[in-house]
């Protein structure tokens, strides 16, 4: 069954150097509580599960997803550390008069979410993650997973080759669009079995191939540059991350192991794990309308203290 999934109401693009800028699309209340949502990797700004944006209309959340650099609209950039995402955010935030936020991130847009609340603790109100990677460097680091087993021994070659590979990726995500259903499914195919229920979900499917289509299609180097970061000390440490955090992790994930969420979770000062039986790395995406409402609950709290 096919869905059609609805346009951002606001989609454009925020200058936050002189000489780059970041894409982002809205949808919900304009006028509402801000929440950006950070895709994970690979994602682009789009990458928003229609139960989210939903909820976000009927509850006055705007809602907000954003493009990493060298993804969709958003610049080629490679950033030194994790955290330095976090003054582009702010700048995004700045211009679209945002001064409180809360961050949501999935997979690859954990750890940036993290950064964003160590770096603003004074505008980030709680945070929200889904299946996040964890610390490969330092004092927090953890071995293990797609980061640990992969990611670090190529981002040294991701290094000297990205450029060139993420034009060879942008090139085949030009080639797979009259091919991208099938090719959708044939990835669910091999999928563990949370993630494949969750990818045949026809308003799931619709928002995989919005964002990769539409979202994504202009370029690809936002997840080699990625994984290059994350192999790298993230400038902060999870002890300086002071807001709530909420963190959803599938027990069956095969790409960031269940016990790196439990292991990021035990060292941040203010944090809930919600385990997610039998869901994969995807599974969070699933429970998009009860982590809203978790999120929309941390607000109140926040409000209630001022």
């Amino acid at each position: 069954m096919a869905v059609d999934i609805a346009r951002p109401k606001l989609e454009g693009k925020v200058l936050v150097d002189t000489d780059r800028q970041l894409g982002f699309a809205e949808f919900g209340d304009p006028q509402g509580r801000a929440i950006f949502w950070l895709h994970g990797t690979p994602g682009a700004r789009r990458q928003i599960p229609v139960e989210a944006r939903v909820f976000a209309e009927r509850n006055s959340i705007r809602l907000i997803g954003v493009d990493r650099p060298g993804i969709g609209s958003s610049t080629p950039h490679e950033y030194e550390k994790v955290i330095d995402f976090a003054d582009d955010l702010r700048t995004v935030a700045d211009t679209l008069g945002i001064s409180k936020m809360q961050v949501i991130g999935l997979s690859g847009g954990g750890p940036y979410t993290l950064g964003a609340a160590a770096a603003m603790p004074d505008r980030v109100v709680a945070v929200g993650v889904l299946g996040g990677v964890a610390p490969t460097r330092g004092s927090d680091a953890i071995g293990g997973g797609i980061m640990g087993n992969i990611g670090l021994p190529v981002a040294p070659v991701l290094e000297r080759v990205g450029t060139p590979l993420s034009l060879v990726a942008t090139g085949l995500i030009r080639l797979i669009k009259p091919v991208a259903e099938p090719a959708l499914y044939l990835y669910a195919s091999i999928s563990p079995e949370g993630d494949r229920r969750l990818l045949v979900r026809p308003e799931f499917k619709a928002m995989f191939l919005d964002d990769l289509l539409n979202g994504s299609r202009r370029q690809l180097a936002a997840p080699f540059a990625d994984v290059v970061v994350f192999a790298r000390d993230w400038g902060f440490r999870l002890d300086e991350v002071k807001v709530p955090v909420h963190w959803w992790h599938g027990d069956c994930d095969h790409i960031v192991p269940f016990a790196h969420g439990k292991h990021v979770a035990a060292l941040l000062p203010d944090a809930q794990f919600y385990p997610l039986p039998g869901e994969s790395h995807l599974g969070g995406l699933g429970e998009a309308e009860a982590i809203m409402q978790s999120m929309s609950d941390l607000w109140d709290a926040f409000e209630k203290t001022r």
